[in-house]
């Protein structure tokens, strides 16, 4: 284990390389012209925002390249600043019975981890110039990543519904003369408009979230801190268990490992000569500030919360400015359910490219297949809310410990096995091309990863056998990290000569 982290930690914060390095070497970008492409600065035209994006899920052409990897610090940033994560943040102090002390320590610690995994698929991105899941071709095969892009599609429709309904019922206990599912189709009007417009408009919004929704935060805290003062009590409520805390390191861990399938989405219109240091470290401490602020935030006010409405107890403990602070809170759910509407659309496309592999996807097949997940969200919002999105939101826990394996298996074949050389045509080949359709090495280690997670899992819906014995802790996902990478990593270098590439 120690060679494999010295050679991610080679590959990822390398001390000098040339421009050259950070391109592909097989048929790169604008082939036939990649010495061209390679010896001359790239020109980089940037889209505007406000026209809707034409790319899907093919490689990015050069000309089109544009950004900076500090923009992926407000992305992230932004994007996790918003209600669901102050709700996250709030089971340390309530469902997991911790002080505020321990409480606020598992968030640091479970996100500080969970994000180092999540942030190294960032220089994937501006490599490769395609969105995440396409990626999984040149490690699973064009037909064998198909199951794997599946089970992201379930991701994206749950998560997309529990922003809805989140931000509906924001918006809702600040306007109460606005029926609640007014407020959920207001709020997913707004996600399906930048989902719309794609990926430039997103980037725009989730800066405007961090300085808007990071208001919010921030007045919650002088409010809740220093103008109404909150009881001693809320600081000291609660205590110490190993069950509770590492339950909430879990939390905090897998709130960043889901967003995984998202990174390469958002970085793939850098330029390729985008060090992949310095996407890594935008994307992790955006994303570590964005969720671990808000989530103290949650713990904090824990105490205050009753029958698990977060809302609620933020309007009693900041007083006359909590209309204010929903209404800033509200826009960043919406730009939360974006994210899900976009990312949602690109692997519906993907997957329905694996076994249609003549199909050019264009922005109008993206635009309609993202307004058909608003609607199968919506519906999930507006019929279901109260009995099926618990059930639902169990039924993504288990798609999370599904997407562990995938991670391990995604990073080590990039980083130890190919050093982000792959050939991106190959990825819409029709019979995989150097991938071929299945990757064998890699599907076996996938499912190795899912069985021996079983026996440590944690959750409403099953608790294995170990987990049982250590009192209800999930250790789970760091069990499938373990296993997985140096299997994976072993199989793919001394097996099938295609698998080690």
């Amino acid at each position: 284990m120690t060679i494999l982290l010295a050679d991610v930690r080679a590959n990822v914060f390398p001390t000098m390389r040339s421009r050259d390095s950070y391109l592909p070497d097989a048929r790169p970008l604008n082939d036939p012209s990649v010495s061209a492409a390679m010896s001359l600065p790239a020109p980089r035209s940037r889209t505007r925002p406000t026209r809707i994006e034409q790319h899907t899920i093919y490689q990015i052409p050069l000309d089109q390249r544009h950004g900076k990897a500090r923009h992926l610090f407000t992305l992230w940033l932004g994007a996790n600043i918003n209600v669901l994560t102050v709700v996250t943040g709030a089971l340390a102090t309530t469902l997991f019975g911790q002080s505020f002390l321990w409480g606020t320590i598992a968030i640091v610690i479970g996100n500080l981890v969970g994000t180092i995994f999540m942030a190294l698929h960032a220089a994937q991105g501006p490599r490769l110039g395609v969105p995440q899941m396409v990626q999984s071709r040149g490690q699973f095969g064009a037909r064998g990543a198909a199951s794997v892009v599946a089970l992201v599609v379930f991701m994206y429709v749950g998560y997309a519904a529990t922003a809805l309904v989140t931000g509906g019922q924001s918006l809702h206990a600040v306007l109460p003369g606005v029926s609640e599912q007014s407020c959920i189709v207001a709020i997913g009007l707004i996600s399906l408009a930048a989902a719309i417009f794609g990926h430039d408009l997103i980037h725009v919004c989730t800066r405007l979230m961090t300085y808007v929704a990071g208001g919010a935060v921030l007045l919650c805290y002088v409010w809740i801190l220093f103008v109404n003062r909150v009881p001693d009590t809320f600081l000291t409520h609660g205590g110490f268990s190993a069950v509770g805390f590492f339950g909430m390191v879990s939390i905090g861990a897998f709130w960043q490992l889901s967003y995984a399938p998202y990174v390469s989405d958002y970085s793939r219109y850098l330029p390729p000569d985008t060090g992949p240091r310095q996407a890594f470290w935008s994307c992790y401490w955006g994303t570590v500030v964005g969720a671990v602020v808000p989530m103290i935030l949650g713990a904090l006010i824990g105490p205050a919360v009753i029958d698990g409405d977060v809302v609620a107890a933020i309007s009693r403990l900041t007083g006359r400015a909590s209309t204010a602070i929903v209404l800033l809170f509200a826009p960043g759910v919406a730009v939360a359910g974006a994210i899900c509407l976009y990312g949602g659309a690109l692997a519906v496309i993907t997957l329905a490219q694996t076994f249609a592999t003549g199909w050019q996807a264009s922005s109008r097949a993206r635009v309609l297949i993202a307004t058909g997940i608003f609607f199968a969200a919506l519906l999930i919002g507006l019929v279901g809310a109260a009995n099926f999105l618990p059930l639902y939101g169990r039924f993504n826990e288990i798609l999370l410990y599904l997407m562990v394996p995938w991670t391990a298996v995604n990073l080590v074949d990039y980083y130890l096995i190919r050093h982000g050389n792959y050939d991106v045509p190959s990825f819409f080949a029709a019979d995989g091309g150097v991938y071929g359709r299945y990757n064998v090495a890699a599907i076996a280690c996938y499912l190795l990863g899912i069985v021996v997670q079983v026996p440590f899992i944690a959750s409403d819906i099953y608790t294995g056998p170990i987990a049982r014995a250590m009192g209800g802790i999930d250790f789970s996902w760091i069990v499938g990290l373990l296993v997985v990478s140096p299997a994976y990593y072993l199989a793919a270098r001394f097996g099938d000569s295609q698998c080690a590439g």
